[in-house]
């Protein structure tokens, strides 16, 4: 795999990403600890993590993420110089009040998750410092219209672009980016920076699929203008891309039991849960499966493959999920596939967006 330049930052990433959310609750210290060192083997220099993780999120796995990986950079120090290493700050509570306090996100919210994010992660520098949320409303995680009304922000971009800029003054921070943003964001964080000669953002790290292609609906061309590189996440729709919830969908006699949708009730309730968005990954699993495809090839291929997207970030609970993920890379798709792949688009649309 050849690397890529993240925006105009020096950051050099491999094209496929280890995402690590399952950290800390559906794989143990030790799984998470081979799954690092076999991504590091196999050629992948990329780790994302955050400080809410791991997921599904609780006051009491919170942090446990990073605390894992600090732990591997502590067994293996030679690893840290290899990898690039980014994790975000969490945006205003969601109903997660350990996370974060009250409805805002302030300049020193950011500085003391930050340094909390380096103490958990035994490190000295996080290379990509993204924001997993932004304060403003926006219509995310589900959402799916703009509400002025709902509109409660109580720190400006400014702010929160300044805060940033202090940490990579210190040395803490190398490289800044957004998450879960909107082509508003992405425009307005870069046109304070060029305005204030503050870090311009290097990447958005948002939801990217077969299921949720909402990132094609403007924010690929504000992105490609602007010279701002995709992270995209959950390629395979939290799984229902891999083609395991076909037969007996999430919570049938064949579910699998320890898949994250069928295990945990509170997925089922987001986005990836919807029963449009299952009934729309059984029809490009079908496709897969007709092309000689396995779902898992077709979904990471499209993601792999897609000028949109610099890095693809692809979450695993196991080495073996580790390995099937990484051989896609190099598996193209004919231009009739992508074709029926657009007309099953146009009949379902994006229904986990």
């Amino acid at each position: 795999m050849n690397k890529v330049q993240l925006g105009s930052s020096d950051l050099q990433v491999t094209p496929i990403c280890l995402g690590t959310m399952t950290f800390g609750e559906q794989v143990d210290e030790k799984t998470s600890h081979a799954i690092l060192d076999r991504s590091l083997t196999r050629g992948v220099n990329f780790i994302d993590t955050a400080e809410m993780y791991s997921v599904p999120a609780r006051a009491e796995t919170c942090g446990s993420t990073e605390t894992i990986i600090g732990n591997w950079f502590a067994k293996n120090p030679s690893a840290r110089n290899k990898v690039v290493l980014a994790t975000k700050v969490a945006g205003p509570s969601r109903g997660m009040p350990w996370v974060r306090d009250g409805s805002g996100m302030t300049a020193k919210d950011i500085v003391a998750s930050c340094d909390a994010s380096l103490k958990r992660l035994q490190t000295e520098v996080i290379d990509l410092y993204q924001i997993h949320w932004p304060e403003r409303h926006v219509p995310a995680f589900g959402a799916l219209y703009y509400n002025p009304a709902q509109e409660r922000s109580a720190t400006s971009l400014h702010e929160q672009l300044q805060a940033l800029a202090g940490l990579v003054k210190a040395g803490k921070v190398r490289a800044i980016g957004l998450s879960n943003e909107t082509p508003y964001g992405v425009h307005e964080f870069v046109r304070l920076a060029e305005q204030h000669g503050l870090p311009r953002v290097a990447a958005v790290q948002n939801p990217y699929c077969l299921v949720n292609r909402t990132v094609e609906n403007g924010l690929d061309e504000t992105m490609h203008r602007l010279g701002v590189s995709l992270l995209a996440y959950s390629p395979l729709g939290f799984g229902l891309l891999t083609g395991k919830y076909d037969e007996s969908g999430f919570e049938g006699p064949t579910a699998p039991k320890e898949a994250r949708i069928a295990k945990f009730e509170s997925t089922r309730k987001q986005r990836w849960g919807r029963p449009e968005a299952l009934a729309a990954a059984r029809r490009y699993n079908a496709l897969a499966r007709a092309n000689g495809l396995t779902p898992t090839q077709l979904a990471l291929a499209f993601c792999y493959t897609k000028w949109q997207v610099a890095s693809t970030i692809i979450g695993v609970t196991s080495v073996a999920q580790l390995d099937e993920d990484l051989d896609v890379w190099g598996t193209t798709l004919t231009p009739e596939v992508l074709a029926d792949i657009d007309k099953i688009r146009w009949d379902s649309r994006d229904p986990a967006l």
